[in-house]
């Protein structure tokens, strides 16, 4: 391994409005197994491109591990052309993980070669390299979407979470990506803000709608935080603090975060901006064949820069789980294998792995 990472985080995966949904696909040749221990092949798969970050954000892993070298941090050219061709039903490609995508020297020929093969494509950003070259170049390229980290509508909050951004900066490069799309006559990038919604930034939600509403944003999304990590060993004691004192999950605290989110509502309805706002109560959500959990593996995988597979970005860290290496097996082996079988078998039951438990999206309440 070229660096160690005691732990993942959570991200979960992009879903709806205006980006496509992940659905399965391509049949494995042969295979009579019971298809829910076994499904097609996905046709969604979520590439971490690189492992290292420019900022510190206080709700991500990366805040609490050492530092990942740009360059070592990056995924191999060889592993992306070689996933593409091993999981050939490919439709949608998310290119992001722990890291910031545009750190990446390769981002962009993987966003032309996913492009080329018609695959849809799209990745996350803090938006603090998002200049006015690269935003030309996604609106090229015909990159499908671009989901933009921003929490608060003042600076000063903002850049307490965000440790290591510039309030303003990321403002531009919002804006820049509206005046690229406007220059080009073009639709996409689809534009969504994703807010992560806590305690500290809670009451300045609707200004953020406000402030979104003149930047050229097709959608702003809502997220609770993404996982307890109550599961999860010391290692994870900071993050697991953090979490614990910022989370708007707590009884006391949706009373106050169901009238924001109400006014929020009422705002973008008025400013004409497409808002998704995150259930406050769980829920266990239901699948596509009405089975209730969470779809991801049977749907879907997510791929470390180093080649690990698991699950999906919620489980933030090789050490928690990994259900194959592509260093010395082929996709086809990791997902018909034993521990990826197991992990849905326990998915589909009452006792699902212990790295689920505390996932919001698993909750319902992501």
């Amino acid at each position: 391994m070229r660096r160690s990472r005691a732990a993942p985080r959570a991200g979960g995966p992009a879903r709806g409005g205006g980006d496509g949904e992940a659905a399965g696909s391509a049949e494995m040749g042969g295979d009579a197994r019971d298809p829910a221990e076994v499904p097609p092949l996905p046709a969604h798969l979520q590439l971490e491109v690189t492992s290292a970050c420019n900022l510190r954000c206080r709700m991500c892993l990366v805040r609490y591990r050492p530092p990942v070298n740009r360059a070592e941090g990056a995924m191999a050219p060889e592993l992306f052309h070689r996933l593409l061709e091993e999981v050939p039903g490919l439709r949608r490609l998310t290119l992001q993980g722990l890291g910031e995508p545009l750190l990446s020297p390769h981002l962009m020929p993987m966003l032309a070669e996913a492009k080329r093969r018609g695959i849809r494509a799209g990745f996350n950003t803090n938006a603090t390299l998002l200049t006015a070259r690269r935003s030309a170049e996604l609106v090229e390229l015909g990159v499908d979407w671009v989901h933009v980290s921003f929490d608060a509508a003042r600076a000063a909050t903002f850049e307490a979470i965000r440790d290591g951004a510039d309030f303003a900066a990321v403002a531009a490069g919002i804006r820049g990506l509206w005046r690229a799309k406007r220059a080009a006559g073009a639709r996409l990038p689809w534009t969504r803000v994703v807010l992560v919604a806590m305690r500290r930034n809670l009451a300045e939600l609707p200004d953020v709608v406000r402030l979104l509403s003149g930047w050229g944003v097709d959608e702003l999304r809502v997220q609770n935080l993404a996982h307890s990590f109550q599961d999860a060993g010391d290692g994870y004691a900071e993050i697991r603090a953090f979490t614990e004192a910022q989370a708007l999950w707590r009884g006391e605290d949706r009373a106050r975060t169901a009238r924001v989110f109400a006014e929020a509502a009422r705002v973008a309805g008025e400013c004409g901006l497409r808002l998704r706002l995150p259930e406050l109560t769980e829920r266990r959500r239901v699948r596509a064949d009405g089975e209730p959990g969470c779809s991801w593996p049977w749907e879907a995988a997510y791929v470390t820069s180093e080649g690990a597979v698991q699950p999906c970005c919620m489980v933030m860290g090789d050490d928690r789980i990994a259900l194959g290496d592509l260093r010395r097996q082929s996709f086809a082996e990791i997902w018909a294998g034993e521990p990826y079988r197991e992990f849905r078998r326990r998915l589909r039951g009452e006792d699902p792995p212990e790295v689920c438990r505390g996932c919001a999206l698993y909750r319902g309440t992501f």
